[in-house]
C-alpha cells in the first residue's frame, strides 16, 4: 500500500506545475491564468450544467476525465488552441507531446489505476461518448467565459473569429447549445463595444 501511495504522491506532485503552467487566457483582474484554475472551473461547469443536460451522464466519471485531461500539459505544457487551428504539423506535435505524457503518467501509477486515468484521456480525446463530449464541450465554453471576462486588449485577432465558432462542439446537447449561445452573446457585446464589426466576423466564418 505504501508504495502506492508514493506513485499518487509523485503525481500529485507532478499536478502541482499545473498551478504555475499559464495559459493564454487573462483574469478580469489583469493577470494570467494558470491550467489549475481553468481544470478547477470545468469542473465547477460541470458539476452545475450537469441537472440540465439532455442525457443522464456519470457524473463521476466526467469529472475525472475533466481533471485528468489537462495534467498531461504539466509536462507537455498548454499549447493554444489558434496555434494549433491551421498548423497540422504543430498540432501532430501537440498530440505526440500530450500521449508521451499520458503514458509516463500511466508507467509511474501501474495497474489498473494507472490504465483508467490512461483509458479517460483518450475517451476525452476521441469523443465518442456522451460524457466526452460534455467535457470537450466545457472545456470550450469555460474558455470563453474567462476570455468575456477578461480586457479586450488582452484578446488577439483571431480569438475574434474563435467567439463565434464553438458551434460545433456543443450540436449533441440543446441545453449547451443555449448556454452556448448566451457565451456567444456576451463576446459579441464586449467586442462590439470595442469598435470590432461582429457581422462581418460571423459571415467570413460561415463562408469560409
Amino acid at each position: 500500500m505504501e508504495t502506492n501511495l508514493l506513485k499518487i504522491l509523485e503525481i500529485i506532485k507532478l499536478g502541482e506545475k499545473l498551478k504555475f503552467e499559464m495559459r493564454h487566457s487573462w483574469l478580469s483582474n489583469g493577470r494570467k491564468e494558470s491550467v489549475a484554475e481553468h481544470t478547477w472551473r470545468v469542473a465547477l461547469l460541470a458539476i452545475l450544467i450537469e441537472p440540465y443536460l439532455m442525457e443522464k451522464v456519470d457524473t463521476s466519471k466526467l469529472l475525472k476525465m475533466i481533471i485528468i485531461h489537462d495534467l498531461v500539459e504539466a509536462e507537455a505544457g498548454d499549447i493554444p488552441a489558434f496555434d494549433t487551428m491551421d498548423n497540422h504539423v504543430a498540432k501532430e506535435q501537440k498530440t505526440t507531446n500530450e500521449i508521451k505524457s499520458i503514458e509516463k503518467i500511466r508507467s509511474i501509477l501501474g495497474g489498473s489505476l494507472g490504465d483508467d486515468l490512461y483509458n479517460l484521456w483518450f475517451e476525452f480525446e476521441n469523443k465518442e461518448t456522451y460524457e466526452a463530449k460534455v467535457a470537450n464541450a466545457l472545456d470550450k465554453l469555460e474558455a470563453q467565459i474567462q476570455h468575456n471576462e477578461a480586457d479586450i486588449s488582452t484578446w488577439i485577432e483571431i480569438e475574434h473569429r474563435m467567439s463565434f465558432m464553438m458551434g460545433k462542439h456543443v450540436e449533441f446537447d440543446e441545453n449547451l447549445k443555449l448556454l452556448k449561445n448566451l457565451i456567444e452573446s456576451e463576446a459579441e457585446r464586449k467586442l462590439q463595444k470595442a469598435g470590432v464589426d461582429t457581422t462581418r466576423i460571423k459571415n467570413a466564418i460561415l463562408t469560409k
